[in-house]
């Protein structure tokens, strides 16, 4: 019998990975199982179990990774107290009155809250609830309605502090700072993308985004007035970082206690909303750690296996360039986008496509900015759009399908910004290149 390679079986091992997730098991597990049996296949069991106590053990007490718990709290803690909302309504007193006013008004309401939270799910939740039953009262069109929400929701993992780049960084041990940075005007940049496409959607088609009710001076100065601790909280976290006078494990802790602080003192956060945050980030940070610690015991062993070198070697040998080879990365996870969640692909591809990139002479940070758009655009496509479905669970009427159609034209959106990004890469690297010297 033919002795089996250590690359035929890092390819039945992530076949066997791909059929886990198909009957439904959990990535995590799914990873953490085919990691741990991989390994003792090729290294022996107690040097596999070894590794899953040491791996677990490194990141379980990670420094770094304080920054999850602390931002994803920071945010849950802003949608108890209201603040979400109120930037909302700050948003649409501005710019309601244009047609589609109230959906760009959404995008921006995304892009602020995606400031605080630093997740595309809890963006398009909270965003979801408050905008999407106020764009249906003023008469627009249900795809619109909830392709916006879907879209804009992405910007949670683009726009920092993001989850996105902080796995990003772990994984390829880049800097958070100089991640943060990167994806601030690329961030703001799709948010006027996506703006600019209601616009459109909106000319074409006039009666999807109606006008809505003009605001007066006073509403405006008003609805501006009460988003002002969002903005202070944002100011004061990300500036922070930008400013050098914090890290980002520093400004994670200042954000959450901010928010809580001025819930506090504005009289809007409870110590039962104070708790329900607290419960709500505790179960997405096991989640977040859970994934990681899986990944950490999978990347080992698809190492062992020689994986990424065998794909190094077949890019090589197609004589691409260096464009085009990025451009067929770029495919592969367009593809992989369509059946797995963005995060769990992220970790899944990170030690096979990453020493490929960065050796082709890629900028890592500017490489992590556009990960982090590919991850966007999986979070809408079908069949899998996690954030499609979180929509369709606020708005349970509109078809899955009426949904997907709203999110196509924000899809094209992205690969325009990727085009750009591609094209002109001091988009990305400009801020952390000029502030972080």
């Amino acid at each position: 019998m033919m002795a089996l390679s250590p690359a035929m079986i890092g390819g039945l091992g992530i076949l066997a990975l791909f059929v886990l997730m198909a009957i439904r098991v959990p990535i995590a597990f799914a990873m953490l199982a085919v990691g741990l049996v991989g390994t003792a296949v090729l290294n022996g069991l107690h040097p596999a179990l070894g590794m899953l106590a040491t791996e677990s053990f490194t990141i379980a007490s990670s420094y770094e990774l304080i920054v999850v718990p602390l931002f994803i709290l920071m945010g849950n803690v802003a949608t108890q107290a209201g603040m979400s909302g109120a930037l909302y309504d700050a948003a649409y007193a501005w710019i309601g009155r244009m047609r589609g006013g109230l959906a760009s008004a959404t995008i921006f309401g995304c892009a602020g809250f995606a400031a605080l939270s630093g997740s595309s799910i809890a963006s398009a939740l909270t965003m979801g609830k408050v905008s999407i039953h106020e764009m249906q009262r003023f008469g627009y069109a249900p795809r619109l309605a909830t392709g916006v929400v879907a879209a804009g929701g992405t910007l949670g993992i683009l726009i920092p502090p993001s989850t996105g780049f902080v796995l990003y960084a772990i994984l390829t041990q880049q800097s958070i700072g100089r991640l943060f940075l990167a994806g601030v005007l690329p961030g703001l940049l799709l948010a006027l993308l996506f703006a600019g496409t209601v616009s459109v959607m909106c000319w074409l088609r006039p009666t999807w985004g109606p006008r809505g009710p003009v605001s007066t001076w006073r509403e405006k100065a008003e609805t501006t007035v009460a988003a002002l601790p969002i903005l202070v909280i944002i100011l004061a976290s990300i500036g922070g970082i930008y400013t050098g006078i914090f890290s980002p494990i520093e400004s994670s802790a200042v954000g959450a206690g901010l928010a809580i602080l001025l819930g506090f003192a504005l009289r809007r956060l409870t110590f039962r909303g104070l708790w329900s945050a607290v419960l709500d980030s505790g179960h997405t940070t096991a989640t977040v750690m859970l994934i990681l610690i899986s990944a950490y015991v999978l990347n080992p062993f698809i190492s062992l296996t020689g994986v990424p070198h065998v794909v190094g070697q077949w890019l090589a040998e197609i004589s691409a360039g260096p464009i085009t080879t990025l451009t067929l990365i770029l495919l592969c996870y367009l593809v992989l986008g369509c059946f797995l969640e963005g995060l769990s692909m992220i970790v899944l591809t990170m030690p096979i496509f990453f020493p490929i990139v960065t050796g082709l002479g890629f900028d890592p940070i500017w490489y992590g900015v556009i990960i982090v758009i590919v991850l966007e655009m999986a979070m809408i496509s079908p069949p899998v759009g996690v954030n499609v479905f979180i929509v369709r669970s606020i708005a349970p009427q509109v078809a899955l399908a009426e949904i997907f159609l709203g999110v196509l034209p924000f899809w094209v959106a992205m690969i325009l910004l990727l085009g750009l990004l591609i094209a002109f890469p001091s988009i990305a690297t400009f801020l952390p290149d000029t502030m972080m010297h």
